[in-house]
């Protein structure tokens, strides 16, 4: 049996939010703003293997639309004041409210798939 404990789901969501390597918690997750570094500088551990292809796009999406866009449709100003002032005050806070999210998203992703350890073709159901 082995001495080292299964990883934790939450952990890995909390250091990928943090961008910080899933497996140590101390390298860093990125190299620049959404390219994963290959390896951990720290730990050594792979992390390039991991598949989080367009999930974080979609999860932004499903979370921006849900506590801001929505929410948003509520108020009455946003169906009577011109246009030209609504599509400013809206779509420069959502543009860069997704910006600051889609990498902590993905990284909560890429935690997600190391704790549950799910990495590219080698370990897909299937053939």
């Amino acid at each position: 049996m082995s001495s080292t404990p299964a990883p934790s789901f939450l952990t890995g969501l909390k250091r990928g939010l943090l961008h910080r390597c899933p497996n140590c918690g101390d390298g860093r997750l990125y190299m620049r703003y959404l390219k994963v570094d290959p390896e951990c500088e720290v730990c050594g551990h792979d992390l390039a293997d991991y598949p989080a292809d367009d999930g974080p796009a979609y999860f932004t999406i499903l979370i921006i639309g849900h506590l801001f866009v929505a929410p948003l449709l509520l108020f009455p100003f946003i169906w009577k004041a011109p246009v030209g002032l609504v599509l400013p005050l809206t779509v420069l806070p959502l543009a860069a409210l997704t910006l600051v999210l889609l990498p902590r998203v993905k990284g909560a992703v890429i935690g997600a798939l190391w704790a549950i350890k799910l990495r590219k073709a080698q370990d897909a159901p299937g053939d």
